[in-house]
């Protein structure tokens, strides 16, 4: 057995897995785009509990890297991080959009052409163009209304076709990331020898919620002054 944990909370989806090679052992997913802290740990502990798997058991973890929402994506790096640190196992990022896609296309009639559209709040979306089975550009951040012309009439997948119908084709079906096809295509794309991306996320756009550069000091510098004071 070749066990690799993959997890995401790139989009509204909490979701987290176990793979073997071509084959999902379990998996786990509770759509709540505002709480990914208080549910993926639990989730990933049912996986274990579920299997009777250990986390020693665990070779390889695997998370989805945006591009998303910055609350709830570094959730996700950051536990995979701790983890593969804790476990002292290798890390893999993957394009969560990309994972979105991988589900589309294991489907038994998948459109050689789509796209895949993911909510980045702001009233704009998170896409990406596939074709023949590859993506073909970097993902981008628009608002519906412009992405280019040759895009909109394009079948797509991810939540974009639930909020934007008017902006593209057909929808698709697959919502949210499956943290069991994130798994899945990093498992493929590792035995195949393909390179798998770093944990560095792929925010697009700066965060909502930007730190203050005024004049009041950080509780970090006021801590750090503090102890410099003491006798």
């Amino acid at each position: 057995m070749s066990l690799l944990l993959a997890m995401d909370t790139a989009t509204s989806a909490v979701t987290a897995a176990l793979v073997d090679g071509d084959r999902v052992v379990a998996s786990r997913s509770v759509v709540d785009a505002r709480r990914h802290t208080e549910i993926l740990m639990p989730i990933i502990a049912e996986l274990f509990d579920e299997t009777g798997a250990a986390r020693s058991d665990v070779d390889a973890l695997a998370v989805g890297v945006g591009p998303g929402p910055f609350t709830g994506l570094r959730v996700g790096i950051a536990t995979a991080e701790t983890l593969a640190l804790v476990l002292g196992r290798p890390a893999h990022g993957l394009c969560s959009l990309d994972a979105i896609a991988h589900e589309v296309m294991a489907g038994a009639e998948a459109p050689d052409d789509f796209v895949v559209a993911t909510d980045a709040r702001r009233k704009e979306v998170y896409w990406a163009r596939y074709t023949g089975g590859r993506r073909i550009d970097d993902p981008a951040v628009h608002k519906p209304a412009d992405l280019p012309e040759e895009v909109r009439g394009l079948p797509v997948a991810g939540r974009g076709a639930q909020l934007y119908p008017d902006s593209f084709g057909p929808a698709l079906g697959a919502l949210d990331v499956d943290a069991a096809q994130l798994g899945l295509a990093v498992a493929a794309g590792m035995s195949a020898g393909e390179a798998m991306l770093p944990l560095q996320p792929l925010y697009l756009r700066q965060p909502d919620a930007v730190p203050s550069t005024g004049g009041q000091k950080s509780a970090l510098t006021s801590l750090q002054g503090q102890r410099r004071g003491s006798p």
